[in-house]
């Protein structure tokens, strides 16, 4: 699981976007590891704000309406995080 932190960047889907790709947003406040605040810009570059998003961690289900995800690249880099660490402590 990744620990969401102000600043950080998400991809947001929001009910009724139409172009089915996601938005890119940041973390403005975090409520738990499963529930964000976010603001964004959708594809014409307008900005958006939305209250306690659902952020999808590992094999989450999504429970509808807007929800936040961690990019491809952001997980890639958890995963070498938490293999490096792994194999530090396995070696100390």
């Amino acid at each position: 699981m990744i620990q969401p932190t102000v600043g950080r960047v998400v991809f947001v889907r929001r009910s009724g976007n139409v172009t089915g790709q996601p938005e890119a947003a940041f973390v403005t406040y975090v409520h738990s590891d499963r529930c964000i605040n976010v603001g964004g810009f959708d594809a014409n570059g307008s900005p958006f704000g939305a209250t306690s998003v659902q952020l999808l961690q590992d094999d989450d289900v999504s429970r509808g309406g807007t929800t936040a995800e961690w990019m491809p690249y952001q997980k890639g880099q958890a995963a070498k995080t938490e293999a490096l660490e792994k194999q530090i402590g396995a070696g100390g």
